[in-house]
């Protein structure tokens, strides 16, 4: 594949999970499976187009900032964007790796990129429904034994996303790896202080680590 079809393409830091800080180039796809409320990019996939960015000028582009990769969307896993991710992971060389996804199609993504330890699944799921949650419990059991995924969940204070965290917590194989993160939910750097108490509260509760959104909070992305 000689490019691929992005809205955004532009050097930031990443602002979730374990690699927070790191220098990242951003990707991001436009389509989405979802439609998610609270997305804090939903108008920006509305009103970007499309454009072709090759390869080559994206390995460039990592070589002189030195910089990892951050795919996402949109959904990475989601129609087109689906090979598109594969060939930026197994075609370009990258200190470090870092996906965002709603889990949509990631069992058969895993098994398609040559994994070198350098990258790192974000999975975060999107619970809103008993299916949605039904959904979440048996892709976890599935994608428990790779340990380049990460479990990013937005906290919200209901009992969809309090069974799934005990799931998880009770998930030996997950939790002795501290591969899980609560973020608190907002679009704006009101709305995550606001929602951080509750979630630092979830983290002590569940056992599992905080994540700040930093990206937010300082509005570099």
């Amino acid at each position: 594949m000689e490019s691929v079809r992005l809205i955004e393409n532009f050097c930031s830091f990443q602002g979730e999970g374990p690699d927070i800080g790191k220098t990242m180039l951003i990707l991001r796809f436009k389509k989405c499976n979802r439609n998610c409320m609270w997305c804090d990019t939903k108008v920006k996939m509305r009103i970007s187009n499309e454009a072709n960015y090759p390869l080559s000028e994206i390995q460039e582009i990592i070589n002189e900032k030195n910089a990892g990769l951050l795919i996402t969307g949109g959904e990475p896993t989601f129609r087109e964007n689906f090979n598109q991710t594969v060939a930026l992971l197994n075609e370009l060389k990258y200190p470090s790796a870092n996906v965002e996804t709603n889990g949509f199609q990631l069992e058969k993504m895993l098994k398609q990129v040559n994994y070198n330890g350098n990258i790192k699944f974000m999975y975060s799921p999107k619970i809103f429904s008993v299916p949605d949650l039904k959904e979440a419990y048996e892709l976890t059991e599935q994608i428990q034994n790779f340990t380049n995924v990460y479990f990013k969940v937005v906290f919200e204070d209901n009992d969809f996303i309090h069974s799934y965290l005990g799931l998880l917590s009770n998930n030996k194989t997950i939790m002795s790896t501290q591969r899980v993160y609560l973020m608190p939910e907002g679009t704006t750097r009101v709305d995550i202080l606001r929602s951080a108490p509750a979630v630092f509260d979830a983290c002590e509760k569940y056992k599992v680590g905080f994540s700040s959104r930093t990206h937010i909070m300082y509005g570099f992305v």
